[in-house]
């Protein structure tokens, strides 16, 4: 498992506001994540939600993806518009997607990219910009989009430092359980579909915060391929799905 802490004519559903309300004949509730990704299934998870009338929590970074563009440029611009117009909400998972490194002292974290050169000691104010960033240009391509006052780190991983500063910015830190690690980002290889979408159905439990992608560029079976089956067994097992309210879910 990778280093944790804790991505078609159904009818659109309404915006709630505030805390997901308990559905009729739901046992409890499972409250689904999507970090962005290489967003390569994101058509098809989009799909799948809508058809099992499926709201969920949108962390946003501009990543690379598999078009050859970044999440939040333009050319993105129709899907998030039709994710806001299907009731989903959004927080942020930093503009840069860079990984938080250890404190460098007292309001100050290091923040360095996994992915090649570059690395900075970001300040609070820096830390601020970073993680108001992708909810600000989200609003640009998606106007109406609910944001919440979360964020999620890249990887999960946090420094004591960067949560605090984060909460100085107003944000409260959401992770995932972990039995809420469906396993979209493990090698298929020695993970297939058919055993992680088992593992879900049935050892998700109530309260869940689960944690998925638009689409994960390593891995050769996406997870994407399964998401109907999994839903379907959550349900049948009388679970709900839903975004997470404003406040998190400790």
């Amino acid at each position: 498992m990778p280093r944790r802490r804790g991505l078609l004519a159904a009818p659109f559903l309404a915006l709630l506001p505030g805390p997901a309300r308990a559905q009729p004949g739901c046992a409890g509730t499972v409250h689904l994540t999507i970090d962005t990704g290489w967003s390569r299934e994101a058509e098809a998870i989009a799909a799948t939600l809508r058809r099992h009338q499926v709201r969920a929590t949108l962390f946003v970074a501009d990543e690379p993806t598999f078009r050859g563009d970044r999440t939040l440029d333009e050319s993105w611009a129709p899907f998030w518009r039709a994710r806001v117009a299907e009731g989903h909400n959004f927080a942020s998972h930093t503009w840069r997607h860079w990984y938080f490194r250890g404190d460098a002292g007292p309001g100050l974290v290091r923040y360095v990219n996994r992915q090649g050169p570059g690395q900075e000691t970001l300040t609070q104010a820096a830390l601020c910009a970073e993680l108001a960033r992708p909810m600000d240009r989200l609003r640009q391509l998606a106007p109406g989009a609910q944001v919440l006052p979360l964020w999620r780190a890249p990887g999960g991983i946090t420094t004591p430092g960067a949560l605090a500063m984060a909460a100085a910015c107003g944000l409260r830190h959401q992770g995932w359980t972990a039995r809420g690690f469906w396993g979209d980002e493990l090698d298929s290889a020695a993970h297939p579909n058919a055993t992680l979408a088992q593992r879900a159905i049935t050892g998700t439990r109530p309260g869940e915060v689960v944690v998925l992608h638009w689409g994960v560029r390593s891995r050769r079976e996406p997870f994407a391929l399964v998401l109907d089956q999994v839903l379907a067994g959550l349900r049948a097992r009388g679970l709900c799905c839903a975004p997470l309210p404003p406040q998190g879910v400790a």
